[in-house]
């Protein structure tokens, strides 16, 4: 059985389809990269100047001169092209970028995005998030459901916000939550987590999805 982080980036690797250029976040979201499923082959993107990097735990060879954004070693792949900064941001801007993946500390129920920074604590900088989750055509959080217990799907973001409105999906150890003009539907739920479950561990009320899907432990 896979732990909770490399269950949800195995079912955020789902969301992908041949031909998209993804951007994959620091941390839990890098790990994506191993799920992809066969037969569906993606261009991954670094804002620090890639496009076609290998990256995350996909990486057998990785190159000691080749760091993606995380600085992780990394690796090329065939045809892959090298740029500076404005050019990589001229393609996140542009809304060349299909689909983001990120973490978050918080996501409300209107798609809003709080994922840079906790009153009171050190900030080393919003990064590339801002430009990301704006730019993407698509942008999917993936992270753990709760923080030590406490919710991380809110009615409303208490944590200064990143983005307004950005957030299209929502991929937990719990299931799946789609950001809908109704607000928040859960479309599909892990079969270790009950509906109940997983409403008690977020704020913001569930819609659930009429065709709702119990996926198997992955």
């Amino acid at each position: 059985m896979l732990d909770l982080k490399e269950r949800i980036a195995c079912r955020v690797a789902r969301e992908l389809k041949s031909g998209d250029v993804v951007n994959l976040g620091v941390g839990l979201p890098v790990k994506v990269a191993q799920y992809l499923p066969d037969g569906v082959d993606v261009t991954f993107e670094s804002e620090n100047g890639f496009l076609g990097i290998a990256t995350g735990s996909a990486v057998t060879d990785p190159h000691p001169d080749l760091l993606d954004a995380g600085g992780q070693y990394s690796a090329i792949r065939p045809g892959a092209s090298f740029f500076d900064s404005a050019e990589s941001f001229g393609l996140i801007r542009g809304s060349h970028i299909d689909i983001t993946v990120l973490g978050a500390m918080q996501v409300d129920a209107e798609g809003n995005l709080a994922n840079w920074a906790v009153p009171g604590k050190l900030v080393v900088g919003m990064g590339g998030a801002m430009d990301l989750v704006v730019g993407a055509r698509r942008v999917i959080i993936a992270m753990l459901h709760t923080n030590r217990g406490a919710p991380k799907i809110m009615r409303q973001c208490t944590l200064p916000l990143t983005a307004v409105g950005v957030v299209d999906t929502i991929v937990t150890e719990m299931g799946v939550i789609r950001v809908t003009r109704d607000g928040l539907e859960l479309t599909e739920r892990f079969a270790d987590y009950s509906v109940e479950q997983i409403q008690a561990a977020t704020e913001a009320p569930l819609n659930i999805g009429t065709n709702l899907k119990v996926l198997e432990t992955l």
